[in-house]
């Protein structure tokens, strides 16, 4: 008996399933025929109706409304419909038959009405739909609901172009048939009376309940989300759960781990994540915006070589005898040996020091025409360790600003080496932002007056 029922109920959801897919071929034949059968009626019988697929407006044209915006994605109950990152969504009236905006006439000053659609309206992509087509589709809200969409619920052209207003879903799309809306615009009553013009109509979309957005996933993810917010990590799923056992927390934590040891980042999400799911993973990891941060690994005391890294331990760059190189600047050669430096730090990185950017590199890079090319090792180097020694901190080979004066000082920062000796590291005409503080071993020392030569000697406390 149990079997039977089983059986029946297969049956029934098979039925539903294959009716669900034939629904939009018999619409078509169905549309295709009533289309064919009225014009065998003649057009005296029809009241001069023409063919139902013709959109002709006066003179011949064939003017037909668009969306120029496509919306920010996905959307939530209580949540503004808006364009992509935040903008105004963008209407106009067409001419299809040139291409062009329609800015002159009556039709160019219309006022639109803006409604909801079923998401499986023209799935053909057939763009000669019919005004009763259109019409079939409008989507109104559930009994007992308030009104599907609330807000500026029309919008009038100027030359031909429009901007909508706040809109807004009271509901979400769970509860008809394709599960999606489109927004639609129409002609609104009383205006182009006689004058044919298409309407428009978006791409289809979800809209999710506002209690979704708890979960929502943030493009592009900042650096201190958490981790979750990227795609393919669900929020309290397996994935989550591994990473944060792991010590990876948000973005930043998941990015650094890439960067670093990647294998080891798929060993913690475990055989379930699959290589295309990684590519979306790490893809929409790396729209993330970094910060201005920057760390510095020097392999030796004599600090004539600095490996630089930016906020997510990537290869920023290099400083070499006082000259600061991109990354992208560097020989095959000079990237062989900077490969050595950058595991060397990977593996001693706390010996790296911080830095703020902007304090370090002064301003940002711009590249010097004609600028000679600092020459730095391309090998192990035995550099001389003394306590005298008189070392110069990183400078920039780029232009100084007009505004901005070199500075020439006999500035010194005291610090001690392992024996608690003082030594001393003077500052030579760096091209540097002079508003800045100067930082080192973690200590900021701000500049009281930059304009003038300066000597000043900070002793940091002793380990």
């Amino acid at each position: 008996m149990q079997t039977s029922v089983i059986v029946e109920a297969l049956k029934v959801d098979s039925l539903q399933k294959l009716c669900s897919s034939l629904e939009p071929i018999l619409r078509r034949v169905v549309s295709e025929e009533v289309e064919r059968a009225l014009a065998k009626l003649g057009p005296a019988k029809l009241s001069g109706r023409s063919s139902p697929k013709r959109i002709e407006g006066p003179n011949g044209r064939n003017l037909q409304l668009h969306f120029r915006s496509r919306l920010s994605l996905p959307l939530f109950t209580g949540g503004k419909v808006e364009g992509e990152q935040g903008a105004a969504i963008h209407i106009v009236l067409v001419d299809a038959s040139t291409g062009h905006v329609v800015t002159t006439g009556p039709e160019s000053l219309v006022k639109l009405d803006i409604v909801v659609l079923e998401g499986d309206f023209n799935n053909e992509d057939d763009d000669n739909w019919t005004q009763e087509e259109f019409e079939s589709h409008v989507v109104k809200e559930r009994e007992g609901k308030r009104p599907l969409l609330t807000g500026d619920l029309q919008v009038t052209l100027k030359e031909g172009v429009g901007t909508l207003g706040d809109l807004t879903f009271t509901d979400n799309s769970s509860w008809i048939r394709s599960r999606k809306f489109r927004l639609g615009l129409k002609v609104a009553s009383g205006y182009c009376e006689g004058i044919r013009i298409r309407e428009a109509k978006t791409d289809a979309f979800t809209v999710k309940d506002h209690r979704g957005e708890l979960y929502k996933k943030h493009y592009p993810p900042a650096l201190n989300d958490e981790v979750w917010r990227l795609e393919k990590i669900g929020k309290d799923g397996s994935f989550h759960k591994r990473l944060n056992k792991a010590g990876i927390f948000t973005v930043e934590d998941f990015l650094r781990l890439v960067v670093r040891d990647s294998q080891r980042l798929r060993n913690i999400l475990g055989s379930g994540m699959s290589n295309k799911m990684w590519d979306v993973l790490v893809e929409h990891a790396k729209t993330c915006v970094l910060s201005g941060k920057l760390y510095v690994y020097y392999p030796d005391d004599a600090r004539n070589i600095g490996v630089v890294f930016n906020n997510i331990y990537e290869f920023f760059g290099l400083i070499a005898n006082g000259q600061y190189h991109s990354a992208d600047s560097l020989s095959d050669s000079q990237k062989v040996h900077v490969d050595t430096l950058v595991k060397k730090a990977y593996e001693n990185w706390m010996c790296v020091i911080e830095y703020d950017g902007k304090s370090l590199l002064g301003f940002t890079q711009t590249k010097s025409v004609g600028a000679p090319q600092t020459d730095f090792p391309t090998g192990p180097q035995n550099y001389p360790n003394s306590f005298d020694q008189q070392l110069t901190l990183p400078t920039l080979s780029v232009p100084i600003p007009l505004e901005q004066p070199s500075m020439d000082s006999g500035l010194t920062v005291g610090g001690y080496n392992n024996d608690n000796m003082p030594s001393r590291y003077p500052i030579q005409q760096q091209n540097v932002n002079l508003n800045a503080p100067i930082q080192f071993g973690g200590t900021s020392f701000p500049l009281q007056n930059p304009l003038v030569n300066v000597s000043l000697e900070a002793h940091l406390p002793r380990m």
